[in-house]
């Protein structure tokens, strides 16, 4: 069972919000069926995305980061015709995965093991934009009142 949302009410009194909004409406319009995948958050500001491409090869499988985006793309090369298929049930269709990331979440490295393929993530935020402590210092300001100025600029006259 499919639900949809109408986000019409929160865009006429919010400003700003226009690319949460048209992510939230994207990836409910996405299947979320092929190939699964798993979230996994490992600390405070790192995850790991695990994939799970059985049937793929590493050089199957392209991986692009772009700024706030993640796209995993899969597409398997032509069957090299060994034998005839009586049931196939390892989906081999191509593929294309889509991560919206967070600002300042920067693509680590990426593994490829047994089938799965991991790709590590770190919160990485700047330190101008982190929060700063300021010291309240005792007594008047550091800059000079107008008076002041006035009376430097007459004496240097």
């Amino acid at each position: 069972m499919r639900t949809t949302f109408d986000f019409t009410p929160y865009r006429r009194t919010t400003v700003g919000f226009d690319r949460l909004f048209n992510m939230l409406e994207t990836s409910a319009r996405e299947e979320e069926g092929f190939p699964p995948f798993d979230i996994l958050k490992l600390g405070e500001d790192s995850y790991r995305i695990t994939l799970a491409v059985a049937g793929f090869r590493p050089e199957d499988i392209e991986v692009v980061a772009q700024q706030n985006l993640l796209t995993v793309t899969g597409k398997r090369a032509s069957d090299d015709g060994e034998g005839k298929y009586l049931h196939r049930g390892i989906a081999l269709r191509a593929f294309e995965r889509r991560f919206q990331l967070a600002d300042f979440v920067e693509v680590g490295n990426a593994a490829f093991e047994n089938g799965l393929l991991s790709i590590d993530l770190k919160r990485v935020v700047p330190e101008a934009m982190k929060p700063r402590r300021i010291e309240i210092g005792s007594g008047e300001l550091a800059t000079p009142r107008l008076s002041e100025v006035k009376e430097q600029v007459s004496q240097a006259a």
